[in-house]
């Protein structure tokens, strides 16, 4: 579980194949704190630490996660957002996050503004009802609030700090990000759908 509050961004050092699976060896000030068998959340995937190299730690990703992410699209020298798991005695300060990404949609508009940026994206029709103006949603880890919504899509505001210490000044229009929707609206939906 994570909450969505990145607390480092790393660099895809090496990427490579063996079989199905996808290694990444990824670059970052707290790879050297981190433990094999410790979840990390990548760019808002919950991946498993497999081996741990100093400056560099590495994790696999399967094909099942490579089907419902954008890690495939990532290449070398690219900048990923990292958050370790949640601790239970800590602050929540962004919303519950499992790092189980539901898909992968597109930035159709970034635009600046006086000292803040709004991004709009796309959303598929089976998800649009989990977005709420006000209510929460993850992508590429970070925890955002939703400024807007409507059947096509949807805008979070993004303040300079989140902007600078995250990948976010890198999502242009066009870029395929990862999404998660809020677990509480997903099971809410799920109840309200059986009846």
């Amino acid at each position: 579980m994570f909450t969505g509050i990145i607390e480092a961004t790393g660099k895809v050092v090496t990427k490579w194949q063996e079989g199905s699976n996808v290694h990444f060896a990824v670059e970052s000030v707290i790879s050297p704190e981190l433990k094999v068998d410790q979840s990390v959340a990548h760019d808002g995937v919950c991946l498993t630490v497999v081996q741990t190299l100093g400056e560099r730690h590495v994790v696999t990703a399967v094909e099942e996660t490579l089907s419902r992410t954008n890690l495939n699209q990532l290449s070398e020298g690219d900048e990923i957002n990292l958050e370790r798991s949640m601790m239970l005695n800590g602050r929540l300060d962004g919303h519950l996050v499992q790092g189980h990404v539901d898909e992968v949609i597109t930035c159709n508009k970034v635009k600046a503004l006086d000292g803040s940026w709004l991004y709009t994206f796309s959303v598929g029709k089976k998800q649009r009802n989990l977005l709420v103006e006000k209510g929460s949603v993850c992508i590429n880890g970070v925890s955002l609030t939703v400024v807007k919504a409507d059947k096509k899509q949807f805008s979070v505001a993004i303040i300079p700090y989140t902007f600078e210490n995250t990948s976010f000044k890198n999502i242009r229009k066009g870029s395929k990000v990862n999404i998660e929707y809020d677990i509480i609206g997903k099971y809410v939906l799920r109840m309200l759908g059986s009846r």
